[in-house]
């Protein structure tokens, strides 16, 4: 059968079963596998074992990572570390710049911390500064959102780029790196279209600018955490990836001996964020310890969803890298740019079609990887671009299908009209400007 057929079947199956049927993701992605193993001609059993291979030499890389990181994240809300970065960021920033501050503060916030949990919990904080700012609280919570977004599809260890670097086998280290590269500015361009709308939506005399929605605070317990032990559950891992991806270079700048070796073992992203685990555990010392066990058991239901569509978004792919796609596409080595505009575009189309991004990246990363070798996206740098180009696409846009832009509007108390105007268009802008800027990465790094 015609592979482009097959794809084209494979994909509206998912967007159908998950939108139309409200079919959960792992299922529908499993589902797919199978038919594509099908369609394409592959044996029953080897269709089968396909599908379990795949799916365990993913979570084989990547699963303990997304349970710590998980572990990590629902430790710095629930211990009231998540408002101690935000206030530690809007001093260094100034009250004056607060839209600004809450920018940065869900930029950084977002990398351990779901972008959904990130505005709930900030939320109040927002309120609380557009009545002392007297600025719009539009202007402030698409900062905010944006901020949140902008880390959630770029930088690990948030699941979506983490999963895709898996399945892309792309060097988590240099995804870290580069998707921090490409996320503080689209992150900034979130923050410039909130100024613009944020101008021209403020309330005129005696009418609402938005729809006003009841929230309920999210509250957290009385802990006395200082801001260095807030940031250290998040910022060690990262520094210690860092760290490893420099000793690791082809020059070996601190050669091969006793701290080349420690630093490469724990620069490792499961001993990384294994640290980070336990920093976070010291940072909730008063905690009792029955309520931490609660907190980390949250947290690994949390994770275990994300485990479970990472590793079917995997079954999915190793049906399609052993049926060889790219044999079957003539496909020139040398478009370069042709590819990281397919990993664009297919993401983008799922995002805007069902809604989560972490199903669209997990899904397109897995019809992406194999094809890089026929799109010369297969070196180091190619398979980073690809992974964040994915992201991009991923990003683009959030709308009333996305349980984010719900968040968003109604945590904001912004009718859907003023939602879409601010909060989606900034997502648009968004990612075409990650576009952009990973189409420049690719040409004078790939």
């Amino acid at each position: 059968m015609n592979i482009f057929l097959v794809l084209i079947l494979v994909v509206l199956l998912i967007i159908v079963a998950t939108v139309k049927f409200k079919v959960h993701p792992v299922f529908s992605l499993v589902v797919a596998a199978l038919v594509a193993g099908v369609l394409l001609g592959l044996e029953p059993n080897t269709v089968t074992k396909t599908i379990t291979d795949g799916f365990g030499k993913t979570l084989s890389s990547i699963g303990l990572i997304i349970a710590f990181g998980t572990v990590i994240g629902i430790f710095l809300e629930r211990t009231g570390s998540t408002r101690i970065i935000a206030d530690v960021i809007l001093r260094a920033i100034g009250i004056k710049r607060a839209p600004l501050g809450m920018n940065a503060t869900g930029f950084v916030i977002s990398i351990p911390v779901f972008c959904d949990s990130g505005f709930i919990i900030l939320s109040s904080l927002n309120k609380a500064l557009a009545k002392k700012t007297g600025l719009s609280l539009i202007f402030l919570a698409v900062s905010l959102a944006t901020g949140l977004y902008a880390a959630h599809v770029f930088v690990p260890p948030t699941p979506g780029p983490l999963a895709a670097a898996a399945v892309l086998e792309a060097d988590l280290a240099l995804v870290m790196l580069w998707g921090l590269a490409v996320a503080i500015p689209v992150s900034l361009v979130g923050y410039l279209w909130a100024r613009f709308i944020g101008a021209r939506t403020k309330k005129k005399d005696g009418e609402q600018e938005t729809a006003p929605v009841k929230t309920e605070e999210v509250g957290v317990p009385e802990i006395e955490v200082g801001a260095v032990s807030a940031f250290l559950p998040l910022a060690m891992p990262i520094l210690l990836i860092a760290l490893k991806s420099i000793v690791n270079y082809p020059t070996y700048p601190l050669g091969k001996g006793l701290i080349f070796g420690l630093l490469d073992f724990l620069g490792n992203p499961t001993i990384a964020l294994l640290i980070g685990v336990i920093l976070a555990f010291n940072i909730s010392w008063k905690v009792s310890l029955k309520e931490k066990y609660e907190w980390v058991v949250t947290a690994l239901k949390d994770a275990g969803i994300i485990i479970l569509i990472t590793g079917a978004g995997g079954a999915f792919g190793n049906v399609l890298r052993v049926m060889d796609i790219a044999s079957f596409i003539d496909l020139d080595s040398g478009m370069l740019q042709g590819g990281i505009l397919i990993s664009f575009a297919i993401a983008a189309l799922l995002k805007t079609a069902q809604g989560s991004s972490t199903v669209a990246i997990v899904t397109t990363a897995a019809i992406m990887a194999p094809l890089l070798s026929s799109l010369g996206l297969d070196s180091s740098m190619g398979r980073v671009s690809t992974v964040l180009a994915v992201g991009a696409g991923a990003m683009t846009v959030s709308h009333i299908n996305d349980s984010y832009f719900w968040v968003v509007s109604q945590f904001s108390g912004m009718n859907v009209k003023t939602a879409l105007k601010s909060f989606t268009m900034a997502t648009f802008f968004q990612g075409i400007t990650g576009l952009l800027i990973i189409l420049a990465l690719q040409t004078f790094f790939g």
